[in-house]
């Protein structure tokens, strides 16, 4: 496979310039909501005759479900003054987390020997509403995002949070490259309508069924900790950077490792990088992930 580097696809997506949405003058969510529903639904082929709910929630849970499925391909402009509006309203709606305010580890847990402890933190929370300079997406290697409508998982949960625009600069990129992603590789592009200015994007290891993890799939992902931490490190604006446990969920890595593995990949990189980070965050969801990080800290 192929692999390019930044200098290869920054320009093409646009990647250093700051994202700035034209916007509807309707600021009705309702409103927008039923509009956007109206042409995205007879955008595509197979989608025309879905029944358009009545209750608020339901149709944003369509439109949702819409753009997931949907190919990388030339946007509608009236759809995307109006979804870009809606996208804006739900981010400044959003209860936001900054980075840059939460404890590091060794402020949180001043008995841990974890490299690097000064300058990494542990957050529970949802990805897409933290405010940093970057976030980490669990990527395939498409690199075009989860296409399972409503799937949950960060890959998909991402892309809806970020807007299509996101999945048309991967296509580019991949493009581009004319191959896929490599696993233990990382891509980057602008957040667009993310709390996070860029998504770093990287395809972890993926684990079938019973299958057992050897020394090649514990490189990989170790590879694909540093290979963002590279990239982030290449873009001097980038100081915080949040990272998911990557191929952990339906990509079958088991957590204890994956989170050993983050820990010390991370901190062997800080130690061993003059970079410009103030911190990296590790981001989990739920309170079971949480314990894990913090057994493995506290050991």
């Amino acid at each position: 496979m192929a692999n390019i580097g930044l200098q290869k696809y920054a320009d093409a997506i646009k990647l250093n310039d700051p994202f700035k949405p034209k916007l509807d003058e309707t600021m009705d969510k309702e409103a927008l909501v039923d509009d956007v529903l109206v042409i995205l639904r007879n955008e595509q082929a197979g989608t025309q005759d879905i029944d358009i709910p009545d209750d608020y929630e339901a149709k944003r849970r369509l439109i949702r479900a819409l753009l997931n499925i949907r190919q990388p391909k030339p946007l509608n402009k009236e759809m995307m003054l109006k979804l870009d509006t809606l996208l804006q309203i739900e981010k400044e709606e959003k209860q936001t987390v900054a980075a840059k305010e939460l404890p590091v580890i060794s402020q949180e847990y001043p008995e841990t020997d974890v490299s690097g402890a000064d300058r990494m933190a542990l957050w529970q929370g949802d990805i897409t509403s933290i405010e940093a300079e970057a976030i980490v997406n669990a990527a395939n290697e498409k690199l075009l995002g989860c296409m399972q409508p409503l799937h949950d998982c960060i890959d998909n949960a991402i892309h809806s949070g970020a807007g299509p625009m996101l999945r048309d600069d991967c296509a580019e990129i991949i493009h581009r490259q004319k191959s896929d992603e490599e696993t233990g590789i990382a891509k980057i592009t602008r957040g667009y309508h993310l709390p996070a200015r860029y998504v770093i994007h990287t395809v972890g290891p993926a684990l079938t069924g019973d299958e057992t993890v050897t020394e090649a799939h514990e490189a990989a992902l170790a590879s694909s900790y540093r290979s963002a931490l590279d990239l982030a490190d290449e873009m001097e604006d980038i100081r915080t950077v949040v990272f998911p446990s990557i191929s952990t969920g339906v990509f079958g890595f088991p957590k204890q490792r994956a989170t050993e593995i983050a820990l010390e990949t991370v901190g062997s990189w800080l130690k061993s990088h003059d970079h410009h980070f103030d911190v990296v965050i590790f981001n989990v969801f739920s309170e079971a992930d949480k314990q894990i990080y913090e057994t493995e800290i506290k050991s």
